[in-house]
């Protein structure tokens, strides 16, 4: 095979987004919090872009085309013979929408008068956003490793030994646990086995026992059950069974084995059963109160409300959004004729950035509400009656309903909440899939779920239902699903298997063995 290098011509076509459409989704994606924030950051970027506020006399006079987000444009009023449209090239676009970021700055230097100002009333309002984001600030949470260090300062220890306690505690994981070997601590120029090597694993050693003496209990494991022996104090009630318990029969206990450990250690059901008690009064995890979770702020997209007829109708959340207009004094500049050329351009570019930002986020408002009232006209029953009324329900089926494609429909509810009279929930939330009831019906997978879980809840005790046995319970009620199916809703639903599930301290009813049923004698039918 021949190799070369060469120049050759094809034709060929491509489909490819224009930017004016990538725009557009960005901005549908875009949740209510994320898109204030893009608001805001395109009002600082573009001086043509500037928020109608309230009451400012003459704006619409002076031609600044006002939009307020949520609201249906008005008509567009006549005009008179001294006003000229504005009119934006769009020819040759498609270059500058691509040089959106380009830095302007170094060939339009602007001097302070040149300079926009922001009115007083925005000053202010900046002023006070920022007031307020200062009095709200969350105090920042006292550290693992801060709690271990102040601790240790009150301890009396040699230089080497402290800096060891030290590098212990850097080591120490979200959970409290060393997740190494203190021998894996030491210097890794030292020589291995070497008497300096010794004397670091001898002092890190030394520094474990004092970093697993503080404070909380059953910091510095290194596994489990190392972190369950530190908890179990010397004066703790049962203190030698709780010890045993973990240091030689943990496993079973996790496997709720227990007739198995009565018959290893000779303690009773009964008593295993209260040893497990207390030591699920016992921290696992003894570094999570530390930790602390994290949990996003979402503030709804969409609302929902009943309405006197017994519809529900869906209603943007838009309170925070500006209203957002061209800068008339822009406007001005670039139908004048005394501005530059290089300068008309430069605005024209800016003002077809903004004008493209105001239409996106009016197609998003639309297309959103569109797509949040067809999800709610179809999940009727999960806004009256409930989660376990929820319907299956496909974006196609959405798409199709709405007119346009399933992947605008996927941006649409992507991060986006709906605020209904049961709570905030999110919108994909309502996208689920389903199978077929005995008697023809569909059936959301999360009704399944749910009754699952009261199938497993109402179970006896003393013989809980294997996942073969809750196939057939969910038989009985119409719904036909695979085994694997339900025990993949079991482990995500968090729910132990049967084994585990089961208490000893009741005692199972005996099941006679066939050769004994054919040995015992037969009995007369009673009268």
């Amino acid at each position: 095979m021949r190799m070369s290098f060469g120049q050759e011509m094809r034709m060929a076509q491509k489909q490819v987004l224009a930017p004016r459409m990538i725009q557009s989704m960005e901005i549908l994606q875009l949740p209510m919090m994320a898109l204030e924030e893009r608001i805001e950051q395109e009002i600082q970027n573009n001086e043509t872009l500037e928020v109608d506020e309230p009451g400012v006399e003459g704006a619409e006079a002076e031609g600044g085309a006002a939009v307020k987000l949520g609201d249906a444009p008005d008509p567009a009023p006549e005009r008179t013979a001294d006003e000229r449209p504005l009119v934006v090239d769009q020819e040759h676009a498609n270059q500058a929408d691509f040089e959106r970021s380009y830095d302007w700055s170094s060939e339009y230097p602007e001097s302070d008068d040149d300079r926009s100002r922001p009115s007083a009333g925005r000053v202010e309002e900046a002023s006070d956003r920022y007031l307020d984001a200062m009095a709200n600030m969350e105090e920042r949470p006292e550290t693992l490793f801060h709690h271990l260090h102040e601790q240790l300062a009150n301890y009396e220890l040699s230089p080497g030994a402290r800096e060891a306690a030290e590098r212990i505690i850097y080591n120490l994981d979200t959970n409290g646990y060393l997740p190494m070997a203190p021998e894996d601590l030491v210097d890794p120029e030292t020589p291995r086995d070497s008497e300096a090597w010794q004397a670091q694993v001898a002092l890190l050693r030394e520094a474990l026992a004092v970093v697993q003496g503080m404070e909380p209990a059953g910091v510095g494991a290194r596994d489990l059950r190392e972190c369950l022996l530190l908890q179990i104090r010397p004066d703790m009630p049962h203190a030698r069974q709780l010890r045993r318990l973990v240091a030689d029969h943990l496993e079973d206990l996790a496997g709720n084995r227990l007739p198995l450990i009565s018959k290893k250690t000779g303690f009773s059901i009964e008593e295993i059963e209260a040893l497990r008690r207390e030591l699920h009064s016992l921290q696992p995890k003894p570094g999570a109160r530390f930790t602390v979770p994290y949990v996003p702020v979402v503030k709804p997209d969409v609302h929902v409300e009943l309405q006197p007829d017994g519809t529900w109708k869906v209603r943007l959340e838009e309170v925070d959004l500006p209203n957002l207009r061209i800068s008339p004094l822009y406007r001005e500049m670039l139908a004048s004729a005394d501005t530059p050329a290089e300068t008309r351009e430069y605005i024209k570019r800016k003002i077809n950035s903004a004008q493209w930002l105001i239409d996106a986020i009016e197609q998003r408002r639309s297309t959103l509400q569109r797509t949040a009232q067809a999800i709610v006209d179809h999940q009727t029953r999960f806004l009256t009656d409930g989660p376990e009324a929820i319907e299956p329900l496909k974006m196609q089926q959405i798409a199709d309903r709405i007119g346009m494609h399933v992947t605008t429909v996927s941006r649409a509810v992507d991060d986006k909440w709906l605020q209904t009279p049961r709570g905030l929930v999110p919108l994909r939330r309502f996208f689920v899939g389903g199978t077929i009831s005995a008697d023809g019906d569909e059936v959301a997978w999360d009704t399944v779920r749910i009754k699952l879980q009261e199938i497993i809840q109402h179970e006896p005790k003393d013989a809980p239902y294997s996942d073969d046995d809750l196939v057939e319970e969910l038989g009985k009620r119409g719904i036909t699903v695979a085994r694997r199916t339900v025990t993949k809703y079991r482990k995500a639903l968090d729910i132990p298997s049967s084994r585990q599930r089961r208490d000893w301290k009741i005692a199972a009813p005996a099941k006679p063995s066939p050769a004994a049923d054919a040995a015992a004698p037969a009995k007369d039918p009673p009268d």
